[in-house]
């Protein structure tokens, strides 16, 4: 049978594990041809391996930081040389910004990982990606955020204030681009999942009783099927 995202090109950032690769083997199960970006080459070999043995597509591996410069501008290019546009875009590469602490006592190194991670590549993604998206058919885009984003969580500091800027910006670039592209562009909040990230925030956590990334994946597939038709929302896991 045919997958409902056949001879669709897709580009996954944090790909190597936790949500980014659950969304990852959900796509290519629908046939989707995807580029995989993540920093540790191993995992990226281990999960082509386990894509191809249930018989999708080789992954385009990128085993590479998203903060390295030129690197999103790279990919962009290579995209275009070898499929002249891009289909659906997932940026959910996040850093947590050293752990819990208090806003004073954040190391500088630490939030500025946090804004590089969770805003500036992304925004970079944004600024490479756009006019392949434009040249799709029906363009996605999706971004991991979180409930963390909005209200007030103490000890959350770089973390928070780098989704919350996340949010705005990508909930701008949807605005701009509504009544003019077939674009739909969303943040996806998956609330507490079993991730290695949700084990730095809380080590004594049980991750049996959370959500599983496979199940989150489920949720971000309706958002980059060609029939959607939400566009600037932040569209919670239920």
């Amino acid at each position: 049978m045919a997958g409902l995202l056949d001879g669709r090109v897709a580009l996954v950032t944090g790909a190597s594990r936790g949500i980014g690769a659950a969304v990852l083997r959900r796509l290519a199960a629908e046939g989707a041809e995807i580029v995989a970006i993540a920093r540790t080459q191993g995992a990226l070999e281990e999960l082509d391996d386990e894509v191809r043995a249930a018989g999708g597509r080789q992954l385009v591996l990128v085993p590479d930081d998203l903060r390295k410069p030129g690197l999103i501008e790279q990919v962009a290019a290579a995209i275009f040389q070898r499929w002249g546009r891009l289909d659906i875009l997932i940026g959910n590469a996040g850093a947590i910004g050293g752990g819990l602490s208090p806003v004073a006592h954040h190391a500088p190194d630490d939030w500025d990982e946090a804004f590089a991670v969770n805003l500036t590549a992304n925004w970079r993604l944004i600024r490479a990606c756009d006019p392949l998206l434009r040249m799709a058919e029906a363009g996605r885009a999706v971004f991991t955020t979180s409930g963390a984003a909005r209200g007030v969580h103490p000890y959350w500091g770089p973390y928070a204030a780098s989704k919350a800027a996340l949010e705005s910006m990508v909930r701008t670039w949807a605005a701009e681009v509504a009544n003019i592209t077939a674009l739909r562009i969303n943040l996806l909040d998956p609330g507490p999942v079993a991730t290695r990230m949700r084990a730095i925030a809380f080590p004594g956590e049980d991750q049996g009783k959370l959500t599983q990334p496979d199940q989150v994946a489920e949720a971000f597939l309706p958002l980059c099927l060609p029939g959607c038709s939400r566009h600037g929302e932040i569209v919670p896991f239920s």
